[in-house]
């Protein structure tokens, strides 16, 4: 026979492996988000990472060249999902009878074939938090309340939640003359402005057919906005410049509404700002829009959502009222990494118990079950190696507690404790072990 040639292990580019101390860091943080989301009434919803291709398609702009497409064993066209809000879209049409308004969560992996950056991979998870089913702005302005909770319970103090309304900019485009056949394009364009600076916007908008007096009608208008001191007295300037467009009015009402409502769900002002600006760079938000971006380090949005009223009804036949966010894991724990803001993950393991020798293994597995009955989390080292090895991995694994059961503890009923932080140990009777146990470990 030939010898068989070994494989190198390796990784696709812009995917990852998670080590244990990293997952716990992980699970941290979800679980913190979802305590929120379940406190503000949602509820948990997951779909398939499959989905027909002309499920995906056609919804996700600019980010549509990014989505992974292929064939299955069927022949079928279908697609990865590149997000959480095409999916629960098709879900609501699929299942009328949902009680509305519907409100869910959803953290699971979705996938873009982008260039990996720094807090941006192609394998990655979202965390969203959508209401389905109501007009009211009420609805936005709690979705931009949770994600304030969200940031802040984990830590975050330096943020900005931007605001926005595609209705503002559909209204700033046709006061500056833009031809309604452009506006997705001035919006995919000025939503690089960051990436490119004023100069690079103009010139892709030059490309892509915008007249230059629209243009400069344009950046007018907008630099105009940008130079007031607050957010009320932008929202009130635009209100006076687009009263006489339709979705002016609209939008510029809505945002009012929005801040009055964020006012009254407590949501400090300072944490929020109207940016004229803002677009998000999906094709299927019709309102207000939302993005939160840290001051430092730069590192592009932790969030991002809006109102997308049209989007259930390319599946349903009929426009469903519905708002949500996305929170990125990756990048929120990217930037947590940097500052030190994640806590000491230790192992979830409470206790180890050594293996003495093959005489008291019995005695050392009674004790591992009194303490798994009790809730307590309790691993049984495998073999009767050297205790000072066992001992050593239970401080590799950071267990704290490791418990002694050898001859002379099983022939007084007893057991040894060693606090492995401390380094006291003490020895009690067995039947006293899990108060003992919980005590520690409080």
């Amino acid at each position: 026979m030939g010898t068989k040639s070994k494989v190198e292990p390796r990784l696709l580019k812009g995917m990852r492996d998670f080590l244990p101390n990293e997952m716990l860091a992980r699970e941290w943080v979800i679980n913190t988000i979802k305590v929120i989301f379940e406190k503000y009434g949602f509820e948990p919803l997951e779909t398939p990472a499959i989905e027909y291709l002309d499920i995906l398609e056609g919804k996700a702009g600019e980010e549509e060249k990014l989505m992974y497409r292929f064939k299955d064993a069927g022949g079928r066209d279908v697609g990865l999902r590149f997000d959480l809000t095409v999916p629960l879209s098709r879900v609501i049409a699929m299942n009328p009878n949902l009680p509305m308004p519907f409100r869910r969560y959803q953290i699971q992996p979705v996938w873009r074939a982008e260039k990996p950056q720094k807090g941006r991979f192609r394998e990655f998870y979202q965390c969203d938090v959508d209401i389905v089913g109501t007009a009211s702005v009420f609805a936005d302005a709690e979705i931009v309340g949770i994600t304030k909770e969200v940031l802040t319970t984990l830590g975050f103090k330096k943020f900005k939640i931007r605001i926005n309304n595609r209705k503002i900019l559909k209204a700033i485009c046709e006061y500056a003359g833009v031809d309604p056949s452009k506006e997705s394009s001035v919006c995919i364009s000025i939503d690089k402005l960051e990436k490119v600076g004023i100069d690079g916007v103009e010139k892709e908008l030059l490309q892509r057919g915008v007249p230059i007096d629209s243009v400069q009608s344009l950046f007018k208008l907008l630099s105009d906005f940008q130079q007031r001191s607050s957010s009320e007295n932008i929202i009130h300037k635009l209100g006076s410049s687009l009263a006489s467009i339709k979705n002016g009015e609209e939008g510029v009402a809505e945002l009012e509404s929005i801040f009055s409502y964020l006012d009254l769900l407590g949501v400090p002002k300072d944490c929020l700002s109207f940016d004229p600006w803002l677009t998000r760079g999906l094709d299927y938000y019709t309102g207000p829009i939302f993005e939160v971006v840290v001051e430092e380090p730069k590192i592009g949005s932790l969030a991002g959502g809006g109102r997308y009223d049209k989007l259930i009804g390319i599946f349903l036949g009929k426009d469903v009222p519905a708002v949500g966010i996305t929170i990125g894991l990756e990048r929120i724990i990217t930037v947590m990494e940097e500052f030190n803001m994640l806590p000491e993950q230790i192992t979830k393991v409470k206790v180890l118990i050594v293996q003495f020798d093959e005489e008291t293994l019995g005695y050392s597995l009674d004790i591992a079950k009194r303490l798994r009955t009790a809730g307590i989390e309790a691993e049984v080292y495998p073999e009767p190696v050297k205790l000072s090895k066992q001992f050593k991995y239970a401080d590799r694994r950071k267990i704290r507690l490791v418990i002694v059961a050898g001859p002379d503890e099983r022939a007084e009923d007893k057991v040894t404790i060693k606090d492995m932080k401390s380094g006291k140990q003490k020895k009690i009777e067995r039947h006293r072990l899990v108060t003992e146990i919980k005590n520690l470990c409080q």
